[in-house]
C-alpha cells in the first residue's frame, strides 16, 4: 500500500490555508495515520521544493508541530530533531499563525543586513539528506507506516 493512498482521502477536508484554527479542527478530525502522513508528506515537500524558509513563510507551516510527530512516527528521528531546531528560530510556543512567522523572518533579514542572509541553512542540506536515508528515505518510511497502518 502507498502512502499517499492514505493522504488522499483527507487532501480535500485539511486546510492548511484557512488558519490554525480551521487546520487543527479538520486535522485532528481526520484518522490518525493519515494525519501522520499528511504532515509529514507537506514537510518534505514544501522543504525539498524552497528549504525552510519557504515552509515557515507558507501557509504550510501551520503544521510543523504535527510534523515533528510524524516524523517520530514514520521512524526518522533524526530528521524530526531538524524540524525542531528550525523551529526553534521562532519564539515559543512555535507561532501557527502565518503572519507571526512571516514577521518574525522579515525581521531577522532586516536586521542581518545581509541580502543572502538564511536562518536554516545550517538545517536544509542536512535535512535533505535525512529525508533520503534515514529508515531507507521518506518514501520508503512512508510506504512501511501506511502498510502496518492503513
Amino acid at each position: 500500500m502507498g502512502y499517499w493512498s492514505l493522504i488522499e482521502p483527507i487532501w480535500d477536508t485539511v486546510s492548511i490555508y484557512d488558519g490554525p484554527d480551521t487546520f487543527l479542527q479538520q486535522y485532528n478530525a481526520s484518522p490518525e495515520a493519515s494525519r501522520v502522513l499528511f504532515a509529514a508528506h507537506w514537510t518534505q515537500s514544501e522543504v525539498l521544493n524552497g528549504g525552510f524558509e519557504q515552509y515557515f513563510s507558507n501557509s504550510t507551516g501551520v503544521l510543523a508541530p504535527e510534523a515533528v510527530v510524524a516524523f517520530r512516527a514514520l521512524g526518522m528521528p533524526q530528521t524530526a530533531a531538524l524540524l525542531e531546531r528550525a523551529m526553534a528560530f521562532f519564539d515559543s510556543p512555535y507561532p501557527r499563525d502565518r503572519r507571526e512567522r512571516q514577521d518574525a523572518l522579515e525581521a531577522a533579514f532586516d536586521a542581518s543586513g545581509d541580502d543572502e542572509f538564511d536562518p536554516f541553512q545550517s538545517v536544509d542540506e542536512p535535512f535533505s539528506e535525512l529525508l533520503e536515508t534515514e529508515n531507507g528515505g521518506f518514501e520508503t518510511a512512508a510506504d512501511k507506516y501506511a502498510a502496518l497502518n492503513g
